[in-house]
């Protein structure tokens, strides 16, 4: 899940030289102070890290973890901060600000990951973690991939992600649809399911960032895959493809079609929308694979009648009908830390074999990037079936929130919203994009 005002982050870490000249795509980068990463760990001190971890079940991962490094290291006091996907945003503008980064910090990829690197505040970890090493070889190149600036390695990747439509089999089947090989059919199968007593598709948008996946997969599928990439920058956007405007109103007719709160949905948050899915009111709600397990927990949404497809691309459609929403999500070490050392040794022990083990099994069910830790015997059967997808996915195509520059992405955040709720035409939610974007140049 996404952060949200961004443009206000950027302002922010921009004045304490977090980013520099970021809005234009540059490659500068202020010179973050030189760590001794092959040093060997000083066992002694308190190592602080900030998670996007908070609440049950995920809050008890790290604490299990740091209270097993403890005993192993009796001289180190893990500081554990753990906040949810909505808070960790001003966590971060908190921290930064006051110059108070922890040892270790979440970080998302795409531009909000490029900000720390620009500003100097992640450490290169390209000797210990770059394809090839002994650490590095344990995870999907991919994965590695998502966080590589320039010819350097900087983020540890913990797990991977991506959107897709879960549905209720039961449902299904009581409204005699069959799951959907093209968006065409996934609007005509609406309409049944409603009059199976089902909402057809959960959906809550009072956070602002579940409209932008719906787009992001939509652009993906609309917009030439050449095009799409070049207008996610601004210094070579231009955002004039017919697709972007196919795309708004395809998912305009999905929001009024098959959910139940049509232009009111801005006012609905998402959890909402997870329990209306899991409690067996929706027949459908596109969710990240991190959510799978929380969909059966409690209990009213069995896991045989679990199922996942990804979100169908419209037929005919020109851009990339196997691209997928998503981006694995990870940690930086602060470049400022005088613990990078003992950092890197807790996070080689977060992410061995084990560990990643846990990570991917319920009530956890968040797909580690460690290669093997997902298996149809450690995973849940649409946890592993959803990481077989990421893994063969052509292209992963990252947030829409997170992959560009703040304004376009708070450009696009007001836009969808502004579509939900009939104040702006698919015509003039991108125009303001593309005006965003020509400001940022």
């Amino acid at each position: 899940m996404r952060p949200r005002a961004l443009t206000t982050f950027a302002a922010l870490v921009g004045t304490s030289v977090l980013l520099t000249g970021c809005a234009g795509g540059g490659s500068t980068a202020a010179k973050a102070p030189a760590a001794d990463i092959d040093a060997k760990p000083d066992y002694t001190g308190t190592l602080s890290i900030l998670t996007k971890f908070a609440g049950d079940p995920l809050s008890s991962y790290f604490e299990n973890i740091a209270a097993e490094y403890q005993k192993q290291h009796p001289g180190v006091k893990i500081e554990l901060i753990q906040e949810t996907d909505q808070s960790i945003k001003d966590k971060t503008k908190t921290l930064t600000a006051s110059d108070a980064l922890p040892d270790i910090y979440f970080t998302w990829t795409g531009n909000w990951a490029e900000n720390f690197v620009r500003g100097g505040r992640a450490v290169d970890l390209s000797k210990v973690i770059g394809p090839g090493t002994e650490w590095g070889k344990t995870f999907g190149e991919g994965s590695l991939s998502a966080f590589k600036f320039g010819d350097k390695y900087y983020g540890i990747p913990l797990y991977n992600d991506a959107k897709f439509m879960g549905y209720n089999k039961a449902a299904f089947q009581k409204a005699g649809v069959k799951v959907p090989t093209n968006f065409e059919e996934l609007i005509a199968s609406c309409a049944p399911l409603r009059k199976a007593g089902y909402e057809p598709i959960a959906f809550g948008n009072k956070d602002g960032w579940p409209a932008l996946h719906y787009l992001g997969q939509l652009f993906a599928y609309n917009v030439p895959e050449a095009t799409y990439d070049a207008d996610l920058k601004p210094e070579t956007a231009k955002l004039n493809d017919a697709g972007y405007v196919t795309a708004l109103k395809q998912f305009k007719t999905l929001v009024t079609d098959c959910t139940n709160t049509g232009s009111g949905t801005n006012g609905v948050l998402y959890t909402s929308a997870q329990e209306a899915f899991a409690s067996g009111k929706a027949a459908m709600y596109y969710q990240e694979i991190l959510e799978f397990d929380n969909a059966t927990a409690a209990k009213k949404l069995s896991p045989d009648n679990f199922g996942i497809f990804q979100l169908p691309a419209p037929a005919g459609a020109p851009g990339n009908a196997k691209a997928l929403e998503g981006a694995p999500e990870g940690y930086f070490i602060n470049s400022k830390s005088p613990r990078v050392p003992l950092a890197i040794d807790f996070m080689k022990f977060v992410t061995n074999l084990k560990n990643a083990q846990t990570l991917s099994a319920p009530p956890y069910g968040n797909p580690s990037t460690v290669i093997g830790a997902v298996t149809p015997k450690t995973s849940s059967k649409a946890v592993y079936e959803g990481i077989q997808v990421i893994n063969s996915a052509p292209k992963l195509g990252i947030w829409l929130d997170t992959v560009t520059v703040p304004d376009v992405s708070d450009a696009w955040l007001a836009g969808g919203e502004a579509l939900i709720s009939g104040g702006k035409t698919p015509e003039q939610v991108l125009e303001s994009v593309r005006q965003a974007s020509d400001s940022a140049k």
